[in-house]
């Protein structure tokens, strides 16, 4: 039997207000919530029960950390653990690493489909979006943001590195679950530009392996 395959390892340090409060929802943590200026690990294998597996091996190994989310998909298995102690969140990480025979650079390198700005969002347009999202609501005449990308959890590493950049944007929703990963951010045209820039940059930088 082939065993898990490794498809996203996200280290997110020093975890953003508007972020973590959406990572905390009750749509989102099934678990703990994560809080602001905490540290977060991020996984995704193949096949989804396999993530079962993952999350034994990060509690077992450091206690200390916090599994947010855990998610088995039809294909795939998300694990989300926190700490305030970013060493706690590397053993973990390393700890899943080993059990899998994986490194970090295992994971799929993200690909960008799509992302927009959108100026001086009409009313109606407003009115839309809020009814669907996450986090907090798009205000008309506000710049929007939108980035597509996959594997769907890169969305988490894509919010938090924009808030850090532009801490003025609005965190609108954020889809990490899925087949593709998906941003909603508001404010100036110049912040979300910032944002954009910033989302572009962090992607780039991923090393993996080619989807």
């Amino acid at each position: 039997m082939k065993g898990p395959e490794l498809r996203v390892y996200l280290l997110l340090e020093d975890l953003q207000r508007q972020f973590a409060a959406y990572m905390g929802t009750p749509s989102r943590a099934r678990g703990y919530p994560p809080f602001e200026g905490q540290h977060a690990l991020i996984v995704e294998v193949a096949p989804g029960l396999a993530i079962e597996r993952v999350t034994d091996l990060a509690l077992r190994a450091v206690p200390a950390v916090e599994p947010g989310i855990l998610f088995v998909e039809r294909q795939f298995g998300v694990l989300e653990v926190h700490a305030t102690d970013l060493d706690d969140v590397r053993r973990a990480g390393e700890a899943i690493l080993g059990g899998l025979g994986a490194k970090a650079t295992d994971q799929l390198r993200p690909q960008v489909l799509f992302h927009d700005v959108i100026e001086d969002v009409t009313d109606q347009h407003a009115v839309i979006i809020n009814r669907t999202r996450q986090a907090s609501m798009l205000m008309p005449g506000q710049s929007l943001l939108v980035y597509e990308m996959t594997p769907a959890l890169f969305a988490t590493v894509a919010a938090n590195a924009a808030e850090k950049v532009a801490p003025g944007v609005t965190l609108v929703d954020v889809s990490m679950i899925g087949a593709a990963g998906r941003v909603y951010m508001s404010g100036s045209t110049a912040d979300v530009v910032k944002a954009r820039d910033e989302i572009t940059r962090v992607l780039q930088e991923v090393e993996g392996r080619d989807q």
